[in-house]
């Protein structure tokens, strides 16, 4: 089960977001909100809504907790750049490139939750398995009893 959010046209460069972004991937929701938190950086408030937004869908879709997910992916790619000049010297115009990016973060399921669940189904499914052989047993049992007591009469 993943859940999937992004941020397009955020106006700050892709390689000061890519710091906070590895900072964050692969934790656990817990404490990339933690580090987030604590983060000196200006990327990591949006960065920290996303994770929010993030936790929310999966919250009010599957009714997962936050405690349950993990940060599983997040990237961070180039957006389209804004370019303005600037007046240098013998009237020549310098260009400046103003860069935004795209944030893409994905959550998961912890694999310890993981675990659980594709236990709980083979469990059930082991259970439907042995309950049709208990009954094919018991009846084989019977007529094989049934044999045994018409021989030796």
């Amino acid at each position: 089960m993943e859940f999937k959010v992004s941020l397009n046209n955020f106006r700050t460069s892709p390689r000061k977001v890519r710091l906070v972004a590895d900072t964050i991937r692969g934790k656990s929701v817990k404490q990339a909100q933690g580090i987030l938190e604590v983060l000196n950086k200006k990327s990591a408030t949006p960065i920290y809504g996303l994770l929010k937004s993030a936790i929310a869908n999966a919250q009010n879709t599957q009714n997962i907790l936050a405690s349950q997910l993990k940060v599983s992916e997040i990237y961070v790619n180039g957006g389209a750049v804004l370019k303005r000049f600037r007046p240098r010297a013998f009237g020549r115009a310098y260009t400046i490139r103003k860069r935004t990016s795209h944030i893409v973060m994905t959550l998961s399921l912890l694999e310890s939750v993981k675990k659980r669940e594709s236990l709980k189904s083979e469990k059930d499914s082991s259970v439907s398995k042995k309950s049709d052989t208990k009954v094919t047993l018991k009846k084989s049992s019977k007529k094989v009893d049934k044999t045994n007591n018409n021989i030796g009469k």
